[in-house]
């Protein structure tokens, strides 16, 4: 199906009308453009006649996640606008061509789970036997056992109605603490007592209460809202009118940056450019991840001082470099420095001001870029957004729960699932919708920086994609309909203080029976990881432009890997033909 850009009919669902993904996904394609399109060059628009979302399967065109929101969608939309940037960067480094952008939807879906499906030697995430296979980068056991994992859950607060997302899944024993319970629980294994013995501590507290505790404990903690609640919050308020990610010019005192020359263009659009990542979790990883499918060289950069969840590393480090240097030791300090110095990306996921109190805020490096006659793309990824417009959260810590929390999201799902309270969406889908926002405004910073020079900030937050959602209104009620009747009645016995990994392994189940060539051989690639000693096996990316190869040239590889430098890096070229 090609997408037309002229104006159509507002969509009209009809019960006897089958749903379409692809449908969908060109609708909110047209919105996303429209947005967003002070946000990007024209040239990137330019190209937005030739997107076809492609279906390979009856899986393509349909729902395939048990939600009530159009994430799939919204990412097949994301992944629309990124190949036109692709094209449009293909363009300025090689002869100017008709290009066809394909978006596969069967893959969007299967991109959507990628936390859950990757795997390395047939262990995926809800295995315990992967854990032995991958570093422990769980400095403070967070993740170590049963009763501190589900120190980041929903749970009702004293108010009856009232709910409260605390979330200690890097520092459970502040959370813990805080809420009147011991650090740790050998004793408590049973999921059910975990969840009686927190919920009930919780319950001691009001929503004020906890917000007020969360403050002085410095937790990324939230009230879980009604999006209608959340649109009267000052926050809300201030962001309501913000795209879904914003490009800015830092200073315009460096000149164009030109890609190296080549006859017929680099097999890679971003072949040449180097990015240093500097993130934890998954949002702000998958933005690199993605730049490394379009082939940057990703540096993520880490400190051994600083916990991780341990799992993600087989997930968002595919394509990517990673080392370890702590920005608080002079010698680990000296070499940042250096390998800044030939740095055309920065990817900073840190909560506002973390990175800038080391001294490598985005103005800082704009600064050094002035002096080295060369500008920077500084690209801000975070939870609350705001930052430029003094929202009243924007400092706040969070991660993708917490801003589905907070947006209403959660209250979404839970209505969806038939109740009277908030449920967490399967799977970390936000996370993956802003990397993709990310990745756009990231390649709008990279192609202007080239036409027009300067330095330039980029800015997406896990609220700017909720917005981006909701705006696409939800599925119609006979469709919401239909997906309760298709999946798993076990599916719909989860209640508010589930926790994410409970839900999505239920939803996981349930997608694997109603839609299985999601999960065949085809929609997955493998390469062996001598890092992690085993064959990794990950989704296929959704995404295809004429002309130039999308992909990853290695596999993933666990934090800290590999030497500092940019120099001497490997590229098996097979994997982008595999």
């Amino acid at each position: 199906m090609i997408v037309q850009l002229s104006n159509p009919a507002a969509p009209l669902y009809l019960e006897h009308v089958p749903y379409s993904v692809g449908e969908g996904s060109r609708d909110a394609f047209e919105l996303l453009w429209k947005s967003t399109e002070s946000e990007v060059p024209d040239e990137f628009l330019r190209h937005a006649g030739r997107v076809r979302f492609l279906k390979g399967s009856d899986s393509g065109d349909a729902i395939c996640i048990p939600c009530p929101l159009r994430e799939q969608e919204a990412v097949a939309a994301l992944k629309a606008l990124e190949g036109c940037a692709a094209a449009a960067v293909a363009d300025l480094r090689g002869s100017k061509r008709e290009r066809k952008i394909s978006v596969t939807l069967e893959r969007v879906a299967s991109f959507l789970m990628s936390t859950y499906i990757t795997s390395v030697d047939g262990l995926n995430k809800c295995n315990p036997q992967v854990k032995d296979r991958i570093p422990d980068t769980d400095l403070n056991q967070a993740q170590s056992i049963l009763y501190r994992r589900l120190s980041a859950g929903l749970y009702e607060t004293r108010n009856r109605g009232e709910y409260y997302h605390i979330h200690g899944s890097l520092d459970a024993t502040t959370t813990l603490e805080m809420i009147g319970l011991p650090a740790f629980k050998p004793d408590l294994t049973d999921y059910r007592d975990c969840i009686h013995t927190i919920e009930g501590a919780v319950k001691r507290f009001s929503g004020a209460e906890l917000e007020k505790l969360n403050q002085e404990h410095r937790q990324a903690g939230i009230p879980v809202l009604t999006n209608e609640r959340y649109r009267k919050t000052a926050h809300g308020q201030a962001m309501a009118s913000l795209p879904l990610f914003t490009v800015k010019a830092l200073n315009m005192n460096t000149p164009p940056v030109p890609f190296p020359d080549s006859v017929d263009g680099p097999s890679q659009c971003l072949q040449g450019l180097r990015v240093i990542e500097l993130c934890r979790v998954i949002a702000g990883p998958t933005i690199g991840r993605s730049l490394a499918a379009h082939g940057a060289s990703v540096l993520k950069i880490t400190s051994t001082k600083l916990p991780d969840v341990p799992f993600f590393q087989l997930d968002v480090n595919t394509g990517k470099h990673t080392t370890s240097l702590h920005l608080k030791d002079p010698a680990d300090i000296k070499v940042f420095e250096s390998l800044l110095e030939t740095a055309d990306v920065i990817i900073d996921g840190y909560r506002p001001g973390v990175i800038a109190s080391l001294g490598y805020g985005a103005e800082d490096l704009a600064e050094k870029a002035a002096r080295r006659g060369k500008g920077i793309v500084y690209v801000v990824e975070d939870c609350f957004g705001g930052a430029d417009e003094g929202a009243e959260w924007a400092d706040r810590p969070g991660w993708q729960q917490i801003a589905d929390c907070v947006t209403g999201v959660a209250w979404e799902q839970g209505r969806f699932m038939g109740l009277d309270e908030p449920v967490i969406p399967p799977f970390p889908m936000s996370d993956y919708g802003t990397g993709c926002a990310g990745t756009i405004a990231a390649l709008s910073g990279i192609y202007r920086r080239a036409t027009q020079g300067g330095s330039w900030i980029c800015r997406t937050s896990l609220l700017q994609f909720d917005t981006f959602l909701f705006s696409l209104g939800a599925y119609p009620a006979h469709i919401q309909d239909q997906l309760r009747r298709e999946h798993d009645p076990r599916f719909f016995d989860l209640r508010h203080y589930d926790s994410v990994d409970e839900v999505s392994q239920r939803a996981l189940g349930s997608v694997k029976r109603l839609r299985p060539d999601l999960f065949a051989d085809h929609v997955m690639q493998t390469a062996y990881s001598q890092a992690f000693g085993g064959t990794v096996a990950w989704p296929r990316g959704p995404l295809t432009v004429d002309g130039i190869k999308i992909g990853h040239v290695r596999p993933a590889r666990p934090n800290g890997y590999d030497e500092p430098t940019w120099d001497g890096w490997e590229r098996d070229e097979t994997l982008l033909d595999a």
